[in-house]
């Protein structure tokens, strides 16, 4: 009697191995079966889009996309809806585009998204809290925007894992920091190639180039445009003259009004002096009559005594000399 064979121990594991490249297999296909038109998607989850002639936003991007790179394409807008379906993307290069503007809504859902470029555009102001969704955004570069004049000083108050930020080459003229000082993790920042006014407005930011020069990328090219004198000028040594300059001084008139206030005080002072001396004269003559009176009515008063001293005496003699007859 024949007896069946026995599994081997080793057909599990077959088993496990070979579900696992089907599975494998299965997932490239369906990340390639929804990879866009003129795009190249990988395993590794990168969907490369670069150069291809696009006029929009591709579609059809596989939900599971960790890096986005649509650069040097014709773009002009990031569809808030269609990107905001890509919740896993940390990457994602939009440079070199005609994108015009962006908002808060472009970014809703993009909570890991670290790196974010959008060098090369046409943006022309960057509004409040828009990049205020992004809670991992580590490296954010915005350069060479030839119409970007304006970022909103709230722009980036939420983004506390900022490590890098270059708007370098755009046109901007001011920039408020107070929420760029408050970054904890903010440790490269570039201004390069922008048209700063070194005004008594961007006070500021021209001491803070002065006071932390490590933080900004190419500080020695980081200069003002405007005015005439300190054009040219670094940032951090304009700051050292602002600091001076943008304090007013005194004026004629103020100076005018001082020399008055210090003539009328002495005026003042002189005349108190005056009548404090002339009471302090008038007091010693008052004082000087006193004792004087004092010591004529001494005076008066042992005369007076001396006058009864000496009728008694006489009264004494009288009477001795009736009595001795």
């Amino acid at each position: 009697m024949r007896l069946a064979p026995q599994p081997s121990a080793q057909t599990p594991r077959l088993l496990l191995v070979a579900l696992l490249l089907s599975t494998r297999g299965l997932a490239s296909q369906l990340l390639s079966s929804g990879c866009p038109e003129r795009c190249v998607c990988d395993e590794q989850l990168v969907v490369q889009c670069a150069g291809q002639h696009l006029t929009s936003f591709p579609a059809d991007l596989p939900l599971a996309t960790r890096q986005l790179i649509i650069s040097n394409n014709l773009i002009a807008e990031l569809p808030a809806l269609a990107l905001n379906y890509l919740s896993d993307l940390v990457y994602l290069d939009c440079s070199n585009n005609t994108l015009t503007e962006i908002s808060q809504s472009t970014f809703g859902n993009l909570r890991k998204l670290a790196y974010l470029d959008l060098s090369f555009n046409i943006l022309t102001r960057i509004e409040d809290r828009t990049f205020a969704p992004l809670d991992s955004l580590v490296m954010l570069r915005m350069t060479d925007n030839p119409f970007l004049s304006e970022i909103h000083q709230d722009a980036f108050v939420e983004n506390l894992a900022l490590q890098v930020l270059d708007v370098s080459r755009n046109n901007l003229t001011v920039l408020n920091i107070s929420s760029l000082i408050a970054l904890p993790a903010l440790r490269s920042l570039g201004l390069s190639g922008n048209p700063w006014s070194c005004e008594c407005g961007s006070e500021e930011l021209c001491l803070w180039v002065h006071l932390e020069g490590f933080k900004f990328q190419d500080e020695g090219q980081t200069v003002c445009g405007s005015p005439d004198d300190l054009q040219g000028r670094r940032l951090g040594e304009a700051g050292v003259q602002l600091r001076t300059l943008c304090h007013h001084t005194l004026g004629s008139w103020d100076y005018l009004f001082f020399v008055i206030i210090g003539f009328v005080i002495f005026a003042a002072g002189t005349v108190l002096a005056w009548v404090m001396g002339v009471i302090m004269v008038l007091y010693e003559r008052y004082i000087k009559k006193k004792d004087e009176q004092l010591e004529l009515d001494e005076e008066e008063e042992l005369a007076t005594e001396s006058g009864r001293t000496s009728r008694a005496r006489g009264e004494q003699e009288n009477a001795l000399l009736k009595h001795t007859v």
